[in-house]
């Protein structure tokens, strides 16, 4: 059998990042979040870029996406962002860059209204 190099893109492009309020008066709580599988033997290192509508961008925030393992980074931690805080109602795109092919997706949950909103989507790969 080949060698499995893994499944996916080595660049994937999300152009619509804009955390919600958070809303404390509900079970869920508003967030974004980036969901990394890497379905290959190796493990992928993985660099986050965020470019903002009115600042410089945030280059080369690491993560590492074990083998055959899947990773998600919540956008509104801080921890799990190199530190860097988001703040709410922040228009941004993200770009992933990894060593090995993944696959990546992007999800929003808004709580800030009665009738959730969930928003899941693919991002563009580009490598």
């Amino acid at each position: 059998m080949p060698t499995v190099q893994g499944d996916g893109s080595l660049k994937w492009l999300f152009p619509d990042g804009y955390l919600p309020e958070k809303n404390m008066e509900g079970e869920m709580e508003s967030h974004e979040a980036l969901t990394m599988l890497n379905s290959g033997p190796e493990p992928a290192h993985v660099e986050l870029d965020l470019h903002f509508e009115d600042r410089d961008p945030v280059k080369g925030i690491r993560v590492e996406v074990g083998a055959e393992r899947v990773v998600c980074v919540r956008m509104d931690e801080a921890d799990q962002l190199n530190g860097l805080s988001i703040p709410p109602l922040t228009q941004y795109a993200l770009r992933v860059r990894g060593d090995r092919r993944i696959i990546a997706q992007f999800e929003r949950v808004d709580a800030t209204q009665s009738n959730l909103a969930y928003y899941c989507t693919m991002g563009y790969p580009s490598g």
